[in-house]
């Protein structure tokens, strides 16, 4: 595969990011579960301090509202910088593997297996963080401003429709790609956190959905409110389920199936 169409000084080419993204699945997909289990919990943890720090944030009722959107969505990209270089599984991120798995580097049940494992550790992992900040009163901070924030979060979430929620995911997770293909082309730390930074910051203002992030905020929101005419059990899974289908067909579908026509498809 060429290495040198669109060269750069500092990084890598997109052709040679699409190359490594192929390669960094291959290790995904024949990771085993157990392994990848624990660090999608890990994942799930990260996701939700991003959460966590981001809701610290809009809190404070001072900000203008594109000041507060600016400043929680680069807190939350806490979030994906831990899981880029501290190494994690993220549903979201793995999307990309479907350019190993239209390279003919493993299987689609292979492909399918890594998902469904990372996508319940995801899960596991932001409910534990969820039961650590309960224990912890964190929604107690400011006087009890990020409870409130906690729950209008979760109420916003769960009052949208589902077709609203599932076009968010699409973007949201353009976006959350976006970072991670950026951070493959990086060399550094700093590299990564501005490859995560910049991409995780624009998906949060703009207010679009990611599945793994709802798994910490709609479960805190419900835990806070002991549940409320929007925040249910019913509207916390259709949410989720809606950014999760959204997410799917923003990375696997439009993000890696065009970076694998533009420069996977000549070599599977």
């Amino acid at each position: 595969m060429p290495t040198n169409e669109y060269p750069t000084v500092d990084a890598l080419a997109p052709a040679a990011i699409e190359a490594k993204a192929e390669a960094v699945g291959t290790g995904k997909a024949t990771m085993p579960p157990a392994r990848s289990f624990v660090l999608a919990c890990l994942a799930g943890l990260f996701i939700g301090m991003g959460g966590m720090f981001m809701l610290l944030v809009k809190s404070d009722s001072s900000l203008s509202f594109a000041a507060s959107s600016l400043l929680g969505g680069l807190s939350f990209s806490l979030g994906l910088f831990a899981v880029l270089v501290a190494g994690a599984e993220l549903f979201t991120g793995n999307n990309l593997m479907v350019l190993g798995c239209l390279g003919g580097r493993y299987t689609p049940a292979q492909l399918l297996r890594s998902w469904c494992v990372v996508y319940a550790g995801n899960l596991v992992g932001s409910l534990v963080l969820v039961a650590i900040l309960v224990g912890a009163n964190f929604a107690g901070m400011g006087g009890g401003a990020v409870g409130e924030c906690a729950v209008a979060v979760a109420t916003t979430k769960c009052s949208l429709p589902f077709a609203t929620a599932f076009f968010r995911g699409i973007m949201c997770n353009v976006l959350v790609c976006l970072a991670v293909w950026l951070g493959f082309a990086g060399k550094t730390v700093v590299d990564k956190f501005l490859a995560a930074a910049v991409p995780v910051t624009a998906f949060v203002a703009c207010g679009f959905e990611h599945c793994v992030a709802n798994m910490f905020f709609l479960p805190y929101g419900l835990a806070l409110s002991g549940g409320t005419e929007a925040i249910t059990l019913g509207a916390i899974a259709g949410n989720i389920i809606a950014a999760t289908l959204g997410n799917m067909v923003g990375g696997a579908v439009l993000f890696a199936g065009a970076y694998w026509l533009a420069f996977g498809r000549k070599d599977a």
